[in-house]
């Protein structure tokens, strides 16, 4: 087996790639290993089969992902394939670990960029709030894989972190955790959720064909969970009008307004750190001010 970084420090073990191999078929081999996130998991392999050399995602816990977030990937996948919902595919998995030893996870390679212009188009900006609202057709009720999720990216709650002083705040911030806690989580049909929507995980073929990748905090809760959370990002990212831009194209796909906008886009500015590294702080504030301002 070739490795095209053999420099990373937590590559999958093994027992793993031998899974990999074992369930791709009869004479696979895994021909190479490459790391997807800062020398972690995932891994893209390329597995070779019959002369002919086929690309997969691996997906095994790793010191950034554990074992639940595997599967709660996998029970994900199983949803989208369902719906028809533009996501990867699963191609085999061993969620008791009875083969591999943990739980792992094998997915199709989406083709495609996840690279953004700046300023990005409009036409794209739609297409992914079209893309959130595919999947937020799915009614769903939570459950041990797929559980509730109160907010983007449930396994941080950085707001929670700031109120009992692990981490710094600001005043900005305090005021509008008080103004969120005593609001409350706004009532609804709870739907089927990505959890965690930011331009990284958006696969893009054309500037209107776009797949969801990374899975792993998907879960049950209201659309505003992803809506929130896509508004924040590209705010952030690219100019405050982005946002605008990405409801449009969620409306027009479910022909509804969404509820709740201003709570949900505050509650996604509220779970990021107090600091933003490599992004510029000030765009969350100037996003969150008017989620406030709408909120009243």
């Amino acid at each position: 087996m070739r490795e095209t970084n053999p420099a990373r420090r937590y590559g999958p073990a093994e027992h793993v790639l031998a899974w990999a191999a074992a369930a791709s078929g009869a004479g696979a081999r895994i021909a190479e290993v490459r790391a997807l996130h800062d020398e972690q998991g995932p891994w893209r392999l390329s597995i070779v089969q019959g002369g002919r050399t086929t690309p997969a995602v691996l997906r095994a816990p790793t010191p950034r992902i554990d074992a639940a977030g595997v599967v709660t990937g996998a029970a994900a996948l199983e949803v989208a394939a369902q719906h028809r919902l533009p996501a990867p595919r699963l191609l085999a998995t061993d969620l008791e670990g009875a083969a591999a030893g943990v739980p792992v996870t094998l997915e199709t390679v989406v083709p495609g960029t996840t690279a953004w212009s700046s300023p990005p188009s409009v036409e794209r900006l739609r297409s992914a709030g079209d893309a959130l609202a595919r999947v937020h057709t799915v009614a769903s009720t939570p459950c041990e894989s797929l559980p509730f999720r109160p907010r983007p990216i449930a396994v941080d709650d950085f707001a929670a972190d700031r109120r009992s002083g692990r981490a710094p705040t600001t005043p900005l911030l305090r005021e509008a955790d008080d103004l969120i806690t005593a609001h409350g989580l706004p009532p609804g049909e709870p739907v089927f959720v990505h959890g965690d929507v930011w331009p990284g995980n958006l696969v893009w073929t054309r500037d209107d064909i776009v797949t969801l990748i990374d899975w792993k905090t998907a879960g049950v809760g209201a659309p505003g969970v992803d809506l929130g959370e896509l508004r924040k990002q590209v705010a952030i990212t690219f100019d405050p009008d982005a946002p605008a831009h990405v409801l449009e194209g969620w409306e027009r796909r479910s022909g509804i307004r969404p509820r709740d906008v201003a709570y949900w886009d505050a509650v996604a500015a509220l779970n990021t750190p107090t600091e933003l590294v490599g992004a510029p702080t000030d765009r969350r504030d100037a996003f969150l001010r008017t989620a406030l301002t709408n909120l009243g």
